[in-house]
This record gives C-alpha cells, sequence and structure tokens, in this order.
C-alpha cells in the first residue's frame, strides 16, 4: 500500500493582471510545508506537478524547505480549468476586478454557476476540454501513480483537480464536488491511501503545517 498527498498549490495572486504567479503568502506557505514535511521525515518516491507557474512555484517552495532533490513529472492533466473562461459562458459583459469583499462574492457566484453548466454539459467554455475530458486527466495522474508506485507519492495542483480527484474517489455529484472545491485551501493537504486495484480517502483539505497562533493568518483561500 502507498499514500499519496495531493497539495493545492500556495496563494496565487487573486484580483491582479496575471494570477497564475504565487504571492509572497503563497510562497511562505510552500516553503513551511516543505519544511513540515521534513521535520516528519516524510519522503517521496515520485512527485507529479501540473504545469502552471502556481504548480512550479510551490514545488520549489516544498522542495526548498524540504530539501528535497526530486525533479517532477510534468502532468498537463493536472492543471486548472479556467474560471474566466467558465464565467464568461455565463456572463459575457466586461467585470471589473474582484477587488472588494462583495466583488469576490460575485466572482465566486458565477464561477459556480459556470462550473455546475459546465459540468452538466451545458455549456462549452471558450479553450476548454469538456468536463469528461477535464476528469480523464485528473484520473489518469491516480491510475499511473497506482500502476507505478507502492510508496509515498506527492501531487502539487489547484483546487478543481483536487477535488475532482476526490469526488471521483466517492462518487459524488458534480455539485458537491463543486463545493469540495471552493472550501480548499491555499498549501492545504488531501491523502490517499493506495493499492493496485484503488485510491481510498484518508484525509481532506488539512493545513497541518499552519497549526499554530504563529500561523493562524497564514490561512488562505485564493
Amino acid at each position: 500500500m502507498g499514500n499519496l498527498y495531493l497539495v493545492r498549490h500556495g496563494q496565487a495572486s487573486f484580483g491582479a493582471a496575471d494570477y497564475d504567479n504565487l504571492s509572497e503568502l503563497g510562497h511562505r506557505q510552500s516553503l513551511r510545508l516543505g519544511t513540515y514535511f521534513r521535520q516528519k521525515g516524510l519522503q517521496f518516491d515520485a512527485v507529479l506537478c501540473g504545469t502552471l507557474r502556481r504548480h512550479v512555484q510551490t514545488w520549489d517552495g516544498i522542495r526548498e524547505g524540504g530539501e528535497y532533490a526530486l525533479e517532477p513529472l510534468v502532468w498537463p492533466g493536472l492543471n486548472e480549468f479556467d474560471g474566466d473562461a467558465l464565467i464568461a459562458t455565463i456572463n459575457p459583459h466586461p467585470m471589473e476586478k474582484p477587488d472588494s469583499l462583495d466583488g469576490a462574492k460575485a466572482h465566486f457566484r458565477l464561477l459556480r454557476d459556470g462550473l455546475t453548466q459546465w459540468m452538466n454539459g451545458v455549456v462549452s467554455p471558450q479553450g476548454m476540454s469538456t468536463y469528461p475530458e477535464f476528469v480523464q486527466g485528473v484520473t489518469s495522474a491516480l491510475d499511473h501513480v497506482r500502476q507505478h508506485h507502492t510508496g509515498n507519492v506527492l501531487i502539487v495542483s489547484s483546487g478543481g483537480p483536487i477535488s475532482t480527484a476526490v469526488g471521483h474517489i466517492l462518487g459524488t455529484t458534480p455539485e458537491t464536488t463543486i463545493g469540495l472545491n471552493l472550501r480548499i485551501r491555499n498549501s492545504s493537504v488531501t491523502e490517499f491511501a493506495f493499492t493496485a486495484k484503488r485510491h481510498t480517502l484518508v484525509t481532506f483539505n488539512t493545513v497541518p503545517h499552519l497549526d499554530g497562533p504563529e500561523h493562524a493568518d497564514w490561512v488562505s483561500y485564493a
């Protein structure tokens, strides 16, 4: 039996012109997670990583904090969906930057609606795969882990692929998967146990590296 650790990227640049970069807090979260893994004595047989900058930057922080020498296996199927494209399918009008609480709430309401319609095959956002193709990209990574490893494996990805992996294993509805997605914290760890035949959920969305009052303000969601 092996253990698969799925890590969501550290805080990215929500509301900025380019979301796909870690914020200063995101870098600290990633470094702290790597330090936590090292202090736990956790070693990995392999690392799979999406191709987005925030994925690579998160792995760089984990690698530095954990003093790991592994090179990641790049897996495009672990990339996030295009949130802007999803929103544009149901709201074609230009939106203001979500730099206020009300703006952020409006953004995530539209995102939830767009996700629901995409996952149910109602809309086809420009430049995006279908939802079954997206699921296949995620499950292909899970299949690879089961087929090639028996020890500890790390995946660095985003909330969409991680919630999709959990939903796939638990057999949840699209609506439940969306709810999981929107609650995943930055740099959180979701753990699966796996055999050659299946994955089993052990923990979801934990941030043990941020426990304690000294890191209370390091917990973030976007």
